[in-house]
C-alpha cells in the first residue's frame, strides 16, 4: 500500500493535462475505428473477395476483432512499463506504434495483387493497432486521474473517455467524404485516405503530449515502484481487476453494435443507406462528447459506481425500442434510437469507467490494474461485439436476439457492479 497523497498541488492544471489526453485519445481511436468502418464498407472485397458477400463480411469483422486480442497483451507491456519508467513516454510511445499501424494498412496492398499475403498483413498490422491502443488507454486516463483534486477524479477522467466518440466522429466522416466519390474510385484507391492522413493527425498529437509534465502519483511512488506491477496485480488484486473487466460489457457491446455492426445490417437488411448511418452516427457522438464530461460532473458528487449501476440499467432497458426505432428504417428514429444508444447510454456506462477503475488499484500498479482490467473487458465484450451480432442474427434472423444480446451484457455489468465496494474517494 502506498502512502497518502500529499497536499501538495499539481505543477500543472489538471484540465491543460485532461485536455491532451483528449486530444491524443481521440487521434489513436480515429485510427481505430477507421479499420471498423473500412472492415464494413470495403475490406470484403478488398481482401476476401473469394468468399461470399456474407462471409467476407464475417471474416472482416473477425480481423477487425483481431485489435482485441492484442489490446490486453499492450495493457501488460505498457501498464509495466508505465508502473517503471512513467505515463509519459508511453503514451508517446503508444501514439507512435499506432501511426505506423495505420499508414501501413493504407499503404497495404490487396488481395488481387499479393493474394493470400494482403489478408494475413492486415491481420498483422491490425494486430499493432491493438497493442497501441491496449497500451495508450491507461496512459491517457491516469494522466488526467492522477493530475486531478480527489472529488473530481471521474470528470477530469472523463475527458480521455470523450476522445473516443471523438475519434469516431473523425473517422466516420473521413469516410462520408469519400463516399461521395464513385463505387469503383472508392474501392479503388480512395478508401486509403483516411489512413494515410493519420500522419498528420499523429505528429499533432505527439506536439501535444510532449507539452505534458509526468504525473504527480508516478513521481510520489517512484520509491516503492513494484518490480514486477503484473505479478501483484495478479496476487493481490484479483477481485477488483474481475470487477474491472466485467465493468466494460454495458459500455462495449452496445457502442460496437450500434457504432460497427448496424453499419452492415441496416443496408443488407433495411435497405437504409450507410450515408445516413453514418449522418445518424455522427451527430450522435457529437452529442457524446459533451454528455461524458456533464455525465462524470455527477458521477463525481454522488459516486461512480452508482451511476455505472444506473447507465447498466439504463442500457438495457432501451435495447429493444433500440431495434424497434432502427428497423422503421426512418432516418429521424434511426437518429433517435442513436441518440438514446450513444448520446445517452454510452455516457452514463463509459464516463465515470476512468475514475471507478483508478481508484480500484493503488498507484505503485494502477497502470498496469486499470489497463488489464479495461483491454481484457475489452478482448471480451467489444472485439466479439461485431462477430457474435452477426452470427446471431444470421442463426435468428430476428433483431430481438440483438437486443437479448445487449441485456444479458448490462446484467453482468450490474451484477459486477454490485459487488464492489462503495466510491471511497482515496488514493493509494
Amino acid at each position: 500500500m502506498d502512502t497518502q497523497r500529499t497536499a501538495a498541488p499539481s505543477r500543472v492544471h489538471p484540465a491543460k493535462v485532461a485536455f491532451a489526453s483528449f486530444i491524443g485519445t481521440a487521434i489513436e481511436w480515429y485510427d481505430f475505428f477507421l479499420f471498423g468502418t473500412a472492415a464494413t464498407l470495403v475490406f470484403n472485397e478488398q481482401f476476401f473477395p473469394t468468399l461470399s458477400p456474407a462471409a467476407g463480411t464475417l471474416a472482416a469483422f473477425a480481423t477487425f476483432g483481431v485489435a482485441f486480442l492484442a489490446r490486453p497483451l499492450g495493457g501488460v507491456v505498457f501498464g509495466h512499463f508505465g508502473d517503471r519508467l512513467g505515463r509519459k513516454r508511453m503514451l508517446v510511445l503508444s501514439l507512435m506504434l499506432m501511426g505506423a499501424g495505420t499508414v501501413a494498412i493504407g499503404l497495404l496492398p490487396t488481395y488481387a495483387q499479393i493474394g493470400l499475403a494482403a489478408p494475413a498483413l492486415l491481420v498483422v498490422f491490425r494486430f499493432v493497432q491493438g497493442i497501441a491502443v491496449g497500451g495508450e488507454w491507461g496512459g491517457a486516463v491516469l494522466m488526467a486521474v492522477e493530475h486531478a483534486p480527489p472529488r473530481r477524479r471521474a470528470f477530469y477522467g472523463s475527458w480521455p473517455q470523450a476522445g473516443v466518440p471523438a475519434g469516431l466522429v473523425l473517422s466516420a466522416s473521413a469516410f462520408f467524404a469519400i463516399e461521395q466519390l464513385p463505387d469503383e474510385q472508392v474501392t479503388a484507391w480512395a478508401w486509403r485516405l483516411p489512413f494515410l492522413a493519420s500522419i498528420l493527425l499523429v505528429l499533432l498529437g505527439l506536439y501535444v503530449r510532449l507539452q505534458v509534465l509526468e504525473s504527480p502519483d508516478f513521481e510520489r511512488v517512484q520509491e516503492s515502484r513494484s518490480a514486477f506491477p503484473l505479478g501483484e496485480v495478479l496476487r493481490t488484486s484479483r477481485k477488483p481487476l474481475l470487477i474491472g473487466l466485467c465493468t466494460q460489457a454495458a459500455a462495449n457491446i452496445p457502442f460496437y453494435l450500434v457504432t460497427v455492426f448496424v453499419l452492415s445490417y441496416g443496408p443488407s437488411e433495411l435497405g437504409v443507406s450507410r450515408d445516413t448511418i453514418l449522418l445518424c452516427l455522427m451527430a450522435a457522438c457529437v452529442l457524446d462528447i459533451l454528455s461524458v464530461p456533464l455525465v462524470a460532473t455527477f458521477a463525481d458528487r454522488v459516486g461512480r459506481r452508482t451511476v455505472l449501476l444506473a447507465g447498466a440499467a439504463y442500457m438495457g432497458a432501451i435495447a429493444f425500442p433500440f431495434f424497434w426505432l432502427f428497423d422503421t428504417g426512418s432516418p429521424w428514429l434511426i437518429l433517435l434510437g442513436m441518440i438514446l444508444v450513444v448520446t445517452v447510454g454510452h455516457a452514463v456506462t463509459y464516463a465515470a469507467i476512468a475514475g471507478f477503475l483508478a481508484e480500484l488499484f493503488p498507484a505503485r500498479v494502477r497502470y498496469t490494474g486499470a489497463s488489464v482490467a479495461y483491454q481484457v473487458g475489452g478482448m471480451v465484450t467489444s472485439g466479439p461485439a461485431p462477430f457474435a451480432a452477426g452470427a446471431l442474427f444470421a442463426a435468428v434472423g430476428g433483431s430481438w436476439v440483438l437486443a437479448g444480446y445487449i441485456v444479458v451484457a448490462c446484467a453482468v455489468t450490474f451484477g459486477a457492479l454490485l459487488t464492489a465496494d462503495r466510491d471511497s474517494g482515496s488514493d493509494r
